[in-house]
């Protein structure tokens, strides 16, 4: 038997802003809900050209871009550049140090570039890893419809219906679903038991749980659900006003404390001052830090 999931609780991800004039609703990494492992931080963010996230490091954790509306550009240190699109993710593993920039294309009617960015915690022993990049095309996403078509799961990571995503791109177990349910829809989605999860509500509002813990989630709201159980339902309302779109994403939980300092997320404090000496003395993986910059942040430097 399948044991449901209950809802630790339910909230709004404010908008604040970020980076050089970026706009971020950030739900993980905020008083609402931290030490949520392996999860670090979650950003939905709105960047109109013009703005962005230039030149900046990283070490100790992976960054998973999810993109669902324009184009950003990216450029590292090592090397590596390149573009995703509407539908398209970026896994960025940071490990023992990168610097990179991501910036916005300039979209002709003005628009503003929206997606996603998880922060996920790397586990002690790949935390001094070298970096890597995997892009995830929109075109290799596999497809799951149920319940007659009114559900329909863009399999990311994991598993939804039977179908399984192409292969895993983060180090650390992490499963990602991107749902969308017309109404009357209902879905009863299988999650490995004992990982955190959570369903960020991207567009309309969807019914989570089951019985009397059952909760509606709006728009811009995070749901968070206990660890235990292994299936999350979800309905839409016959007499909803339209779709809703979710994401569900689910991690395994790493046994191991967190020490953050912006960028830098490390397991003691020893480690995080260790994380800026190299960053500002371009040693221990940041030797390529030194006198670098992409030509990408260059459009923000006026």
């Amino acid at each position: 038997m399948s044991v449901p999931r209950a809802i630790r609780k339910v909230f709004l991800a404010v908008e604040q802003a970020e980076g050089a004039g970026a706009r971020v609703r950030r739900s993980i990494g905020t008083s609402q809900l931290r030490n949520f492992s392996p999860f670090l931080m979650l950003d939905h963010f709105s960047i109109k050209p013009g703005a962005g996230f230039p030149d900046h490091p990283h070490r100790g954790q992976e960054t998973i871009t999810y993109l669902l509306q324009g184009a950003v550009d990216h450029e590292d240190f090592a090397g590596h550049a390149g573009t995703i699109e509407a539908g398209d993710l970026q896994f960025m593993t940071a490990g023992r140090g990168i610097m990179h920039a991501e910036m916005p294309r300039q979209n002709p009617d003005g628009s503003a570039n929206v997606g996603l960015q998880l922060w996920v915690d790397l586990p002690a022993h790949l935390k001094a890893c070298e970096p890597r990049y995997r892009d995830l095309r929109a075109a290799e996403i596999p497809r799951a419809d149920l319940d007659g078509g009114k559900v329909h799961v863009r399999v990311i990571s994991g598993r939804a219906a039977g179908v399984d995503s192409v292969k895993d791109l983060a180090y650390t177990p992490v499963w990602i679903l991107d749902v969308q349910m017309q109404p009357g829809a209902r879905l009863a989605q299988p999650l490995p038991d004992g990982w955190n999860a959570f369903a960020y509500q991207l567009e309309g509002a969807a019914v989570f749980g089951q019985g009397d813990g059952k909760h509606t989630v709006q728009q811009y709201h995070n749901c968070v659900f206990e660890p235990r159980g292994d299936v999350v339902n979800v309905e839409v309302p016959e007499n909803a006003e339209g779709p809703a779109r979710f994401v569900l994403i689910a991690g395994q939980i790493l046994d191991q404390k967190v020490v953050q300092y912006g960028p830098f997320v490390l397991n003691t404090p020893e480690e995080v001052r260790q994380a800026l000496f190299d960053y500002q003395f371009h040693t221990n993986g940041f030797e390529r830090a030194e006198g670098w910059q992409s030509e990408i942040g260059k459009s923000m430097v006026h």
